[in-house]
């Protein structure tokens, strides 16, 4: 039978551990039939007052992929089984009755895309567009309300179109200072 990917639930926040426990265990107890483990993440660059910050984000947080043959019988075998239950914030596969239902191809593809991307470039995460309405909310016009007109990704700065004293004036806001309205 040929691998295929599984989706487990485990503990939140306790991903990259039980991968990593699962990882060495199985190595240790000889299990045949496991591949890959993974804890797909995302590297986010945060701008703060003009400081640069990278951190990871799991994108699936509370699960963690396997790549497994399942046993003859369509269940994960037990060898595998019992090493899987005996780690500490292992939960159970998303499947049906102990049958564990195997990741469609597209979403595998998915998943390992973004698993596998370079970690050199990081994304800045801004949930803004242009033309969204947004609300100041920290600095010299804190609660103004104004339209998104530009987004610096690069710099982390978004150009918002406010109204003063009846004008329109463009600002150029930190992405952070601004919230959607």
């Amino acid at each position: 039978m040929a691998m295929q990917w599984f989706v487990l639930r485990v503990a939140s926040n306790k991903e990259e551990q039980v991968r990593e426990t699962l990882a060495r265990k199985m190595q240790v107890e000889g299990v045949e039939g496991v591949g890959r483990i993974l804890v797909p993440t995302e590297q986010i660059k945060r701008i703060r007052a003009g400081k640069q910050r990278v951190h990871k984000r799991k994108l699936y947080p509370g699960y963690v992929f396997m790549e497994m043959e399942l046993g003859e019988d369509g269940k994960v075998p037990q060898n595998a089984w019992y090493v899987i239950k005996d780690t500490m914030g292992a939960g159970d596969f998303i499947g049906t009755e102990g049958v564990p239902t195997p990741m469609r191809d597209t979403d595998v593809a998915k998943m390992l895309k973004e698993a596998e991307k370079p970690e050199d470039t990081p994304n800045i995460k801004m949930e803004f567009e242009k033309g969204d309405m947004v609300k100041i909310r920290e600095g010299a016009f804190e609660n103004f309300e104004g339209t998104v007109d530009f987004i610096d990704a690069e710099r982390g700065m978004v150009r918002v179109i406010v109204t003063i004293f009846g004008r329109s004036t463009p600002l150029d806001i930190e992405y952070w200072q601004i919230d959607k309205v």
